[in-house]
């Protein structure tokens, strides 16, 4: 007779993930956990206004490292500049 394993309470059978996706062979298009139906990955529509604001944003967003790059190629040419000029 084999003995009886302890049952592991670790395995609660909890979906943690959503593994419903696209390209996986056990993909089943009907079955969605959020309950959108296939129009979920669809952008949401956006006033010309809304949009050149979400552009200024991530200008605003890349400026500090763009300021940072630039001082920095700045900070190297000028030790160049002083290396070869001296």
């Amino acid at each position: 007779m084999a003995k009886k394993q302890p049952q592991d309470d670790l395995d609660t059978e909890t979906t943690i993930a959503n593994m419903n996706v696209e390209g996986f062979r056990w993909y089943d298009p009907s079955r969605n956990s959020n309950g959108k139906g296939k129009n979920q990955n669809q952008m949401p529509k956006v006033t010309r206004k809304e949009y050149w604001a979400m552009v200024r944003g991530a200008f605003a967003a890349m400026l500090p490292l763009f300021m940072v790059i630039l001082g920095v190629g700045a900070f190297l040419y000028l030790l160049i500049w002083l290396w070869i000029g001296i």
